[in-house]
């Protein structure tokens, strides 16, 4: 739906190419017939957007982790069976691992009929995993945690493992791109500690310009990633003491040159600070799977959670400044890069053909 699970399968694949390797990347909205895929992100984002509460219910009906019987996405998943098979098909494909639930509910559907002939390895790049990610037709599954992957298997009897979140390679290093993002902090807030303020591809957050008003009088610059909300972006500019950004090219530029992220979602923004030395702080998070996430990353101990302006302006205080909390901080977020994704990937499909 939004841009964390393409920037997930752009890394995939270009770590498959570069040991030599073919990788085709599929968005299964659009294989979806009558133009269900395109309503379908559209009602998504417009709701999440404007009317969080209508999102808030739907994740509670169809998402929702726990016991109980709720409503599956498999019969909506399945309507993209026949296109997905075929693409497989042609490409002579090894593997097909989705990123996205409702990939993971079509492939568990397809192989649970044995009308898919390669495995299906699932990517779960949720903290908090959803009930829509579990069909106990998937082959395997690779989750961000242990904890994650040990409810994997109590859900769906299914093998599960760990490999950590997928993050490219220029989020670890020196980023050349920013002492440029660090002489526009100076230009804006001299003197200030810059803090970055993640909305997510489409600009979506709770109270945001409450929130910079606060870090702006706290002492911060307050640097805000709008996404594509133009809208957004206008609103915040207006506010004192603030740099309301756009669509950004150098993540990892940015990241480097900031001290803290504040995020409301657990999602691919909050990883990649993880991996670039960041402190997160996790507050007031978007509804349903944003805020499961971000609860789960409290509790694995990788963010810190500020539920009020007090709360927050105290945690960036001391996770900004030098010091054992800052680093007691970075080293838990880069303890979660375990292992390689697509070695585990091939190693699990590898461990399927040899069953049979």
């Amino acid at each position: 739906m939004g841009a964390g699970h393409d920037t997930v399968a752009e890394e995939l694949a270009r770590r498959v190419r570069e040991r030599g390797g073919e990788a085709r990347i599929v968005d299964v909205l659009t294989l979806l017939p009558y133009g269900l895929g395109g309503a379908l992100r559209l009602f998504y984002r417009g709701s999440v957007r404007h009317f969080p509460w209508a999102y808030a219910a739907l994740y509670g009906l169809f998402l929702r982790p726990g016991p109980g019987r709720r409503p599956s996405g498999t019969p909506l998943a399945r309507l993209a069976g026949d296109r997905l098979r075929e693409l497989a098909d042609r490409m002579g494909a090894d593997v097909v691992v989705p990123v996205f639930h409702l990939g993971a509910q079509l492939t568990g559907h397809l192989r649970a009929r044995g009308l898919l002939g390669v495995p299906s390895v699932v990517l779960v790049i949720d903290f908090a995993v959803h009930r829509q990610w579990l069909h106990p037709g998937n082959d395997h599954c690779l989750c961000l945690t242990d904890d994650a992957a040990r409810e994997v298997r109590r859900s769906t009897g299914r093998p599960a493992g760990t490999c950590g979140p997928v993050v490219a390679p220029e989020f670890f290093a020196d980023a050349p791109g920013a002492d440029e993002w660090r002489r526009l902090f100076d230009r804006h807030g001299p003197g200030r500690t810059p803090v970055l303020l993640s909305a997510g591809a489409w600009g979506v957050g709770s109270r945001l310009p409450a929130t910079v008003r606060t870090l702006a009088g706290g002492g911060f610059l307050p640097v805000v990633l709008c996404g594509d909300n133009a809208r957004l972006r206008r609103e915040l500019t207006a506010v004192p003491g603030v740099l309301a950004l756009g669509w950004v090219t150098d993540m990892p530029g940015l990241l480097h040159a900031v001290r803290a992220l504040v995020d409301n979602a657990a999602g691919q923004t909050a990883v990649q600070a993880l991996a670039a030395g960041l402190p997160v702080v996790g507050h007031r998070p978007i509804p349903g799977h944003g805020a499961d996430g971000v609860r789960r990353m409290a509790a694995l101990g990788v963010s810190e959670p500020a539920e009020d302006d007090t709360a927050l302006l105290g945690a960036l205080r001391r996770l900004t400044a030098p010091g054992p909390d800052r680093r007691r901080r970075i080293a838990a977020g880069r303890a979660l890069f375990t292992d390689d994704a697509v070695t585990r990937v091939t190693d699990a499909a590898d461990a399927v053909r040899a069953r049979r």
